[in-house]
């Protein structure tokens, strides 16, 4: 007797969620009463802050161990040593020239908008604009390059961690995983089944942490609207209508790169990570959703391994959405000023921000402080170092146009090293980009809501 039974019958169905418990739909009402709350009641909005900055640390949390975990198994599974070492200069290729020729573009198209004209400010009015502007930063600075680059190695393994060093837990991981790599079948593999175990608890806490997710962005969306107000949007109109026409201009050339270099349709993309670019744009923050968007992009094609150098470095290395900022702002404060700077001025300009756009990420008011350097650097008697407080109105409002850029940057810098080194599985990452079911990792995300069991068929004798 044999029974057959049909595998498009026992196929399990894929069971979606009710549209209310989507991410992007509780994302999208979040955002939309934080602007409201804001606007109606902006003293209750600007004390809605602890929201947004509690969310964010549940995310800070989990991001060194998992970029640990994630980097080290990447490598380990490759287990070549040249291989790691390719991808990583391939990457630093790769984040310098889209940088530079960000700073290049942003300056192209503040020459020809030229967002500062008709402010005519008086520099006699600036007084007390280094006082505002060291109560932003903190008085801090941002590090030299030599410091930068030796802050890299960190002091003790334990001290990367603790202080939640993201570059420096990458360096260590890197260390790790080729130490591992150097064992090949000979190394224990007890170690590398802990560390696959030990990330998988870690993302199954990052799932529990994302339901918080449009709790976050209410509050910090609350607190940017009711704390600086709808009014600035007036004030500053030309200067955001600037930024963010370079914006799209910028990721217009970003879908073309990734589709000539990648193969990769980025507005494809752009629907497949809908749900993490709403939460960074909430939160005006990409570290945010850095654990999803490795996930996502590991399910999407690329390798364990490009995907966990590249996406940590890039988010140091590679702010493509805040050099584009920073070159327009130089334009605006010396429009706003009447200054006509010269071209070898703008050059010098761009030199400066191509190495101190470099050590920003993570130093408070750090934009504020990389255009201080930078006016400082030109050397124009006529723009004065306190003129950079004329941004802090508008800066904020900017967060949503660097928080894309920046994202989304870093997916196809991905996407381009991945395919670069051949680590990038283009038949999966067309089908993933397109919705069609593929069959899961190895070690996928344990928080998917997607099932991906395959047909069932079987024949008893």
């Amino acid at each position: 007797m044999s029974v057959t039974i049909d595998s498009a019958a026992a196929a399990p169905t894929v069971r979606k969620p009710p549209w209310y418990r989507s991410l992007f739909v509780q994302l999208l009402v979040a955002i939309v009463a934080g602007i409201v709350v804001g606007a109606c009641w902006p003293g209750f909005g600007a004390e809605l802050k602890p929201l947004a900055d509690g969310f964010i640390k549940l995310i800070k949390m989990v991001i060194a161990p998992i970029i640990f975990c994630t980097v080290v198994l990447g490598i380990a599974h490759v287990g070549d040593m040249k291989a790691v070492g390719r991808i990583g200069v391939k990457a630093l290729i790769y984040f310098e020239v889209v940088t530079t020729f960000a700073l290049l573009f942003g300056l192209v198209v503040g020459n020809l908008v030229k967002p500062g004209a008709g402010f005519d400010i008086d520099p006699q009015t600036l007084a007390t604009g280094a006082e505002r502007i060291a109560k932003k930063t903190g008085n801090g600075e941002l590090p030299h390059t030599v410091d930068f680059l030796l802050n890299i190695i960190p002091a003790s393994v334990v001290s990367a961690f603790a202080e939640n060093a993201l570059l420096q837990v990458l360096f260590f991981a890197v260390l790790f995983g080729l130490a591992l790599a150097k064992f090949g079948e000979h190394g224990p593999p007890v170690i590398l089944e802990g560390i696959d175990h030990i990330g998988r608890i870690f993302f199954t806490i990052i799932g529990w942490i994302m339901r918080l997710a449009p709790l976050g962005a209410f509050g910090a969306m609350a607190y940017i609207v009711g704390q600086y107000g709808l009014s600035a949007l007036g004030s500053y109109g030309k200067l955001i209508a600037c930024c963010y026409l370079a914006a799209l201009l910028f990721l217009a050339i970003l879908a073309v790169v990734a589709r000539v270099f990648a193969g990769v349709n980025l507005w494809k993309f752009v629907k497949y990570i809908k749900d993490e670019l709403f939460l960074a744009l909430g939160t005006a923050s990409t570290e945010v959703v850095l654990p999803r968007i490795m996930i996502k992009l590991s399910e999407a094609g690329c390798s364990k391994a490009t995907t966990g150098l590249v996406v940590p470095t890039g988010y140091s290395f590679n702010l493509d959405g805040a050099t584009l900022y920073l070159s327009i702002c130089v334009l605006f404060l010396a429009q706003a000023l009447g200054v006509d700077l010269s071209l070898w001025e703008q050059l010098t300009a761009v030199g400066v921000l191509m190495l101190t756009s470099k050590g920003m990420a993570g130093v408070p008011g750090s934009s504020f402080l990389a255009l201080s350097a930078t006016i400082t650097a030109i050397g124009h008697g006529s723009i004065p170092v306190a003129a950079v407080a004329l941004l802090l109105g508008a800066d904020r409002i900017m967060d949503s146009m660097r928080v894309t850029v920046n994202l989304l940057g870093n997916c196809v810098a991905t996407f381009v090293v991945a395919k670069w080194e051949g680590q990038l599985d283009t038949e999966r990452m067309r089908k993933v980009l397109d919705g069609e079911d593929v069959p899961p990792l190895a070690d996928a995300d344990p928080n998917s809501e997607r099932i991906r069991d395959a047909p069932v068929s079987a024949t008893l004798s």
